[in-house]
């Protein structure tokens, strides 16, 4: 854990470094356009009465003012880049301190009838999500989100494969994702495609060519007025006839303006990401894959993309009143742009999901790639087509600190069932979330918490915090209920593996006991695989009959009237429990 945060120490000086030089270039900018206005004011009131001088001197300082705009432009975003490179270590070494608290927590997407998310601290404070997630995009978040959920078992070597080659490249991740943070837009992507797949064009076909030769006998006629061979009153027509034509379309040309302005920043940044995207060349096939999807043999998306991000920009020049006077007024400026971009709606439009959804891709993939990278130690699951489900050498949970931790092995084969007792607090249900979370990790990719493993591919389902809900009107039995016949169905489609905390703890002790040993040998019986964790020790008897059932349990042990716990996971039936001594010792009951 260290040498990381030595790691990200070093790039954060390193940044902070290249940002103060930064910082002294837009200092130097911003003087330089101070005095390019001084030096034409004062120009012009040295020739103001020389029409043509001062028309000329607007002209040129316009030119170079709007270029070092251009320029000042670039020199705040490499600010704000390295401002987010900055907060991207830094986070860093805050989650390696453990400190993560904070982070985004994804509430938003806990679901409680989900196969498995309810159960095992996915979602919420102090969650796998809020420890792991580093995606900058909401829909990159939501990409890792359905991965997370997806129960997804195919080709998860492929995936492993792509997280590791991430894992080994933090310049490109980082830049990749500081690029992404720098993208603010109130405007989703799903919104933006539906406003692509919908528009309806409104510019004549005559735009692509008139602008042009306006703008030609635009510049002749002030051309020729500067040098004194011709006088200014043409000058006056062709501008109230540029403005006249322009005007004519002013209403759909505002409305396109607005959705342009709402979109052109989303189209700005990801240019970027693709640009970022298409320099790489990797080797992973999955990576490949998705990378080959926005290079075609014809253009490059990043070019595309550029190009329609300038013309959004250009049409944003009509914001500027003196601008927009003469720009329509001399070069059909709105109708020029306006006719550009309904021509690159019409060619690349439905290309732009697929190229957001790649986007999308690679922001999920490099936040798995940052988990991988921040845990050197884990293991990517060996996969395995044999008796084994899940062999785990030293497994814990990555939400524990490593230092605290006590580590398990676990070795768990196809159609086996455990069923687990234990005291309370000795470390039944840390236990059962992480066997739960090592089959989530492998199905997407990630390295788990492990010194060595193996894996036999399988989907995950959990009843382990079922709740009553009163809007429902459901009693929390009903509900367990519920539940319990959820996962019956779903073993007879498909092979899960199965983890279990009390079954039927909504009835009293003698219905329960029944009812559960009933329901294990229903599991049994469908040759699910899958642990149990339970109170009841009657229940350990099915071993006896049923050779597919293995006992196991955690300890406690009272020592100088003090509990201790050793949280190991050992072969047989727990004996000690704990409650009434807890009872006592808190004096709540003698």
């Amino acid at each position: 854990m260290e040498h990381l945060k030595v790691f990200y120490k070093k790039r954060v000086e390193a940044h902070q470094e290249l940002l103060g030089r930064v910082k002294q270039r837009l200092a130097l900018s911003s003087a330089v356009r101070l005095i390019l206005f001084v030096i034409a004011i004062t120009l012009i009131y040295l020739v103001f009465g020389d029409t043509k001088l001062v028309l000329g001197i607007i002209i040129v300082t316009i030119g170079i003012f709007l270029y070092l705009v251009s320029k000042h432009t670039d020199l705040q975003y490499e600010r704000d880049k390295l401002l987010a490179l900055i907060k991207i270590s830094e986070t860093e070494i805050q989650v390696l301190e453990r400190n993560f608290h904070h982070l985004p927590d994804g509430s938003q997407y806990k679901n409680p009838t989900h196969y498995f998310a309810q159960d095992i601290d996915l979602f919420g404070k102090g969650s796998f999500y809020q420890y792991s997630n580093r995606t900058a995009l909401n829909q990159g978040s939501d990409m890792l989100v359905e991965m997370l959920l997806s129960n997804n078992i195919d080709v998860i070597e492929s995936k492993q494969k792509a997280v590791e080659e991430l894992a080994q490249m933090p310049d490109w991740r980082q830049q990749f994702s500081a690029i992404a943070i720098m993208v603010k837009t109130d405007t989703t992507t799903k919104t933006i495609v539906s406003w692509l797949k919908g528009y309806k064009a409104y510019v004549p076909k005559a735009m692509r060519f008139l602008p042009n030769v306006f703008s030609l006998v635009s510049v002749i006629l002030i051309g020729g007025y500067l040098l004194g061979i011709l006088p200014g009153f043409p000058i006056f027509i062709i501008l109230l006839l540029g403005l006249l034509i322009s005007g004519f379309y002013l209403k759909k040309t505002s409305i396109l303006a607005s959705d342009a302005n709402m979109v052109q920043s989303t189209f700005q940044q990801y240019q970027k990401l693709i640009l970022k995207i298409e320099e790489e060349e990797f080797t992973s096939d999955l990576l490949k894959e998705k990378r080959n999807s926005v290079v075609s043999k014809e253009q490059l998306a990043s070019k595309v993309l550029k190009e329609f991000s300038k013309i959004l920009s250009a049409l944003d020049q009509r914001n500027n009143m003196f601008f927009a006077l003469l720009g329509n007024g001399f070069f059909l400026w709105d109708l020029r742009q306006a006719y550009r971009i309904e021509q690159w709606v019409g060619k690349h439009g439905l290309k732009v999901e697929n190229w957001f959804h790649t986007i999308a891709i690679f922001d999920a993939y490099n936040s798995l790639g940052n988990f991988a990278h921040n845990h050197p130690s884990y293991t990517y699951p060996k996969l395995v087509e044999n008796e084994t489900v899940l062999k785990s050498v030293r497994a814990s949970h990555p939400l524990l600190d490593p230092k605290k931790a006590v580590p398990n092995d676990i070795n768990i084969i196809k159609e086996q069932f455990f069923i687990v007792t234990g005291a309370n607090m000795a470390g039944k249900s840390t236990f059962l979330r992480t066997v739960s979370l090592q089959i989530v990790m492998a199905n997407v990719g990630l390295p788990v918490c492990a010194s060595a493993a193996e894996y036999s591919p399988i989907k995950l389902i959990t009843s382990m915090r079922t709740t009553d809900s009163l809007t429902d009107d459901e009693s929390y039995f009903f509900s367990e209920l519920k539940r319990l016949k959820f996962i019956v169905d779903e073993i007879q489609n498909d092979k899960y593996f199965i983890v279990l905390d009390e079954i039927l703890k909504g009835t009293n002790s003698m219905d329960k006991a029944i009812g559960s040993r009933k329901f294990v040998e229903k599991l049994v019986a469908s040759k699910s695989t899958g642990i149990i964790a339970t109170h009841d020790l009657s229940l350990c008897e099915a071993s006896e009959d049923l050779p597919q059932i293995k006992n196991y349990y955690f300890d406690a042990e009272i020592i100088d009237n003090e509990l201790h716990f050793d949280y190991t996971f050992k072969t047989g039936i727990c004996k000690n429990m704990n409650a009434s001594f807890l009872l006592k010792k808190m004096e709540i009951a003698e």
